[in-house]
């Protein structure tokens, strides 16, 4: 196996000298082309999705604010809430 894999080493090095020292002078003749291929009827899939639905809001909540002298008070503050619906849940409206 070392043999085959020092042949093949020797012969690139031999391949990469020949052209270097213009031994060996590789021109391109013509050039490639890609076959033509036409693609014609069919059509793409369709889905139906039932998806989830998040409603973002905020509702008024009593809650401890610390003030600046000593204890504190109650105050009323306006907080996010977030309300997560399955898919099952919204397709029964």
């Amino acid at each position: 196996m070392r043999g085959f894999l020092a042949l093949i080493a020797v012969v690139v090095l031999l391949l990469i000298v020949a052209v270097a020292t213009g031994f060996l002078n590789l021109r391109q003749t013509q050039t490639a082309a890609l076959p033509e291929v036409k693609v014609e009827g069919g059509q793409a899939p369709k889905f139906d999705a039932n998806v989830g639905a998040v409603d973002v809001g905020s509702k008024n909540e009593t809650v401890k604010v610390p003030k600046v002298e000593v204890g504190t008070k109650d105050a009323t503050v306006k907080l996010p809430t977030v309300d997560v619906k399955t898919a099952n849940e919204t397709s029964n409206h």
